[in-house]
């Protein structure tokens, strides 16, 4: 029995952090706002990590150029700007909305508004072509037909 549960513990994926012990600083709060920093960049290799689970090279080299930035007393937004001037905005999990990205930012929400008042005029149209008067025959037959 233990034996089974040893191996199905082993089998459990557990999530490896990329962060080597090398690399933290002796400041908690600076650490945290490395952490935080590392959490909004992403990983030019991996694409899909951030820089703080992945294990690529590039990676590590971005995990300490942002300690060397907070360390050096750049804010938390120096160190962003710093980044995305050497590595383009490519590297932020979120891109700013500005310059050609607002347009990319806008699109959606532009879309659905479109669609939303083509939605409305075809059903407004629809509806008024399926409004016609009855004639009188199907008013007399619709007269006989409530009766009942």
């Amino acid at each position: 029995m233990r034996l089974i549960l040893a191996l199905c513990l082993s089998l459990l994926a557990f999530p490896a952090l990329a962060v080597q012990p090398d690399e933290v600083l002796p400041d908690p709060a600076l650490e945290a706002r490395a952490r935080a920093i590392s959490q909004l960049l992403r990983c030019p290799v991996c694409q899909g990590e951030n820089i703080d689970d992945s294990n690529a090279d590039i990676s590590r080299d971005l995990r300490l150029l942002v300690r060397e930035r907070l360390v050096a007393g750049d804010s938390d937004d120096a160190v962003i700007d710093f980044v995305v001037d050497r590595y383009g905005e490519f590297v932020l999990f979120e891109p700013r909305a500005t310059g050609s990205n607002l347009v990319l930012w806008l699109a959606g929400p532009g879309m659905l508004l479109l669609g939303g008042i083509a939605a409305f005029a075809f059903l407004r149209r629809r509806a008024a072509q399926q409004t016609e008067a009855l004639s009188a025959e199907e008013e007399a037959r619709l007269k006989e037909i409530l009766k009942e």
